[in-house]
């Protein structure tokens, strides 16, 4: 049986840990839970199309040219980790949908104004029944 060498995986970036701050007694005092995430934005295992988007986004820190990403969500170091991986895959998620722009289709188009157009006539409907209701409460101009 022939073993295959281990498949070595990128890390994403440096890790560093601290204390989080907030209410939570003596865990907060003591445990450095928060996890913040620091990964270049040249790192080769960014894709090239997505560093654009990266770098407009908050998660950016232009002053080292990084992304940086904090987790305090957790009492648990490992699940405030888990976390900052979770934001990290959503924000290379994000970048590679931005560029992909559907343009709705004459059709589609056609049936959203006719649905705008409907709710209107809806809507108009609703108040002018409510206003005569109002209208047959009032008694101006009867007399007893």
């Amino acid at each position: 049986m022939l073993l295959k060498p281990l498949q070595r995986v990128p890390k994403p970036g440096q890790f560093t840990y601290s204390r989080s701050s907030g209410p939570g007694g003596q865990n907060v005092n003591k445990v450095n839970t928060k996890a913040t995430l620091r990964c270049p934005i040249d790192a080769p295992w960014i894709p090239p199309w997505a560093r654009d988007h990266i770098k407009k986004t908050p998660a950016y820190a232009s002053s080292s040219q990084s992304i940086l990403l904090t987790s305090t969500v957790f009492r648990s170091q490992a699940q405030n980790v888990q976390d900052c991986l979770t934001k990290l895959h959503a924000l290379v998620v994000s970048a590679a949908s931005s560029g992909l722009i559907n343009e709705p289709s004459q059709e589609q188009k056609d049936r959203v104004r006719n649905l705008e157009k409907a709710e209107k006539a809806r809507r108009r409907l609703e108040k002018d029944k409510r206003r005569d209701v109002k209208r047959g409460r009032s008694h101006k101009g009867e007399w007893d």
